[in-house]
């Protein structure tokens, strides 16, 4: 019995030992998997989350500077607002250079590409809009010339930073937009959402801006209509201008504010999108290239030209009429709603009718993850909401008020077909963006011959076309860091000696060219009408038709200060849901 116990003894005190000897491998082992936690795992769960935060509180502090500046009496001057703006634009323009640079020297790294961000249609729509912006920077340089003696050099400096931000992030657009960043992802994460939310801080400014412009306009329409209530700031600084040119600067940049407000805010979005991308997982889907294709488009191009040539005629005696006498101003808001009430139906009928061919074809939806096109999504439902409040305070209003105008029942009847329209017309835009490509149509079928010639010894590779995110880091290595000089020699080699070919060499093969089917055409001149009239539907309103103000209705409801409120916060939405819809619309004639 002793020895047994003396057994025991020895064999628990030899467990102990090694369990003691093991406790710091395994201590350590837990330390190296809490570090590799904290180094590995916890920056790629939550970057996204901390660079969010970072941004939102970007706006805050920005709007906060807004809201304080609007008030007349505040401690807070705009050189303050425009010093703020600057240096979150140098601050952007230095990561962009930081990552060109890096980019580049990257020389054998082949970078993933999103083919559905930025477009080359897209990416050229924002160099026009950019290219505005710098008209507009030249007339705030201008402007500033003219009244140095009396404006912080903030004012003068704020134009030349910002037609520097605008050259240098149009070259990021063109060029690294598409790219999908797998390295440093932390940092990149930071600075793109830095870009987002200094081109949201320049897009706020923007909006301010033009409507403190409206609301003076406005208000001086109001006087010469003999409304004494209102008072009027001064636009103008306290000083003499030093050139005869002030003037035109300052109404020339009442015209140029909406083209730069929806450069930001396109800006914004596409490089959201890029903020999306980061770390992104790569999904493949086989697709044929998609070809634009303008067979067939008669009717559609010519209502929606006539569309738009209705609406200039309408926004110039608008704006003649609405300021002249009280009789003139009610015959031209009369005049707005009946032209709207006719657009909205058009464009209710032709989204309806490319609802019924979508339903009609069955074709399946494409749920495959893609931040561009949940973006499109998303934007389109959340803009509507401005319009959409705007529309029910004024069914609202004409069903409450006791004045009973002219344009009172038309109000009405304009207000229902806007939150009618734009229910129709997202159904029809989401229904297209995500409606899977069709791999066999009952289509026309042209055949044109083609000859290919190969050479001896030279093996034709098919190469599939992908959708979405392509990932360029399974192709063959060996050919990323090749020379272009060294590919070149290998094309001539390959395909110069046709003549030495044997008989047989030279095959005959036909390429399918497909004629658009009935239901392709209709769905096409569906989309260009709705491009023309969403495009008129901007101009009105962001040129300063604005019925909203001027009928009287809503404001003997809700009140001046808080209809002007309502009007001023959901303007912005409407304007570029306008515009947004006009880009995903032309995605949706490319995809048709």
């Amino acid at each position: 019995m002793v020895e047994q116990g003396v057994l025991d003894i020895m064999y628990l005190n030899k467990n102990n030992s090694s369990s003691a000897a093991s406790s710091p491998d395994k201590g350590k082992k837990k330390f190296d998997n809490l570090k590799i936690s904290f180094t590995d795992d916890y920056p790629k769960k939550n970057a996204e989350i901390l660079s969010g935060q970072y941004g939102i509180n970007l706006l805050l502090v920005g709007l906060s500077l807004m809201l304080a500046l609007s008030y007349r009496g505040s401690a807070v001057k705009e050189e303050h607002l425009l010093s703020l703006l600057i240096s979150l634009m140098l601050l952007q323009i230095t990561w962009m250079l930081w990552y060109i640079v890096r980019k580049d020297r990257q020389t054998c790294f082949v970078s993933e590409k999103d083919s559905d961000a930025g477009t080359s249609w897209l990416r050229g729509g924002l160099s026009l809009l950019a290219l505005i912006s710098l008209i507009m920077d030249a007339f705030r340089i201008g402007y500033y010339v003219g009244y140095k003696t009396c404006l912080s050099p903030a004012v003068g400096v704020y134009p030349v930073i910002h037609a520097v931000h605008t050259i240098s992030q149009v070259h990021f657009l063109w060029f690294h937009v598409k790219d999908v960043i797998k390295t440093f992802e932390t940092f990149a994460r930071f600075g793109v959402i830095h870009a987002v939310f200094t081109n949201l801080l320049l897009w706020c400014n923007g909006v301010i801006s033009e409507a403190k412009h409206f609301l003076d306009t406005h208000k001086r329409r109001l006087l010469d209509l003999g409304d004494t209530n209102i008072t009027v700031g001064e636009e103008e600084p306290c000083c003499n201008c030093t050139t005869n040119t002030c003037s035109i600067f300052s109404h020339g940049l009442s015209y140029l504010y909406p083209f730069n407000i929806e450069y930001h805010i396109f800006v914004s979005v596409v490089l959201f999108v890029m903020w999306k991308n980061i770390g992104h997982t790569t999904e493949y889907q086989r697709n044929q290239n998609v070809v634009m294709r303008t067979n067939g488009l008669v009717a559609g191009p010519i209502l929606g030209t006539i569309a738009l040539a209705s609406t200039i005629v309408v926004l110039v005696l608008y704006i003649i009429k609405v300021g002249d006498s009280a009789e003139t101003r009610e015959s031209a808001i009369t005049m707005f709603y009946c032209y709207g009430i006719v657009m909205l139906l058009f464009m209710c009928l032709a989204g309806s009718v490319g609802l019924l061919i979508f339903r009609s074809d069955n074709v399946p939806l494409d749920y495959s993850k893609n931040p561009s096109r949940k973006l499109d999504a998303d934007l389109l439902f959340g803009t509507a909401i401005g319009s959409w409040l705007m529309s029910w305070c004024s069914i609202l209003a004409v069903i409450s008020t006791k004045s009973r105008p002219v344009y009172g029942w038309i109000n009405f009847m304009y207000s229902l077909l806007v939150i009618i329209e734009k229910y129709i017309q997202n159904l029809f835009i989401i229904e297209s963006l995500y409606r899977k490509q069709e791999t066999s149509e009952r289509d026309e079928v042209e055949t044109i011959p083609e000859i290919y010639s190969v050479s001896a010894g030279s093996s034709l590779s098919l190469a599939s076309s992908y959708n979405g995110i392509i990932n360029r880091a399974f192709e063959n290595q060996d050919k990323v860091c090749v020379s272009l000089e060294t590919d070149q020699e290998v094309n001539n080699q390959g395909y110069s000696h046709t003549g030495s070919l044997p008989e047989g060499s030279i095959s005959l093969h036909t390429r399918r060219l497909a004629k658009p089917s009935k239901r392709r055409r209709v769905l096409k001149n569906i989309a260009v009408f709705l491009f023309l009239c969403n495009i008129s539907l901007w101009i009105l309103p962001a040129f300063g038709c604005r019925p909203q103000f001027d009928n009287g209705i809503e404001e003997e409801t809700f009140g001046y200060t808080i209809w002007t409120t309502i009007v001023t916060v959901a303007m912005p939405l409407n304007l570029f849901y306008r515009m947004h819809s006009v880009a995903s619309l032309l995605d949706v004639f490319r995809k048709v």
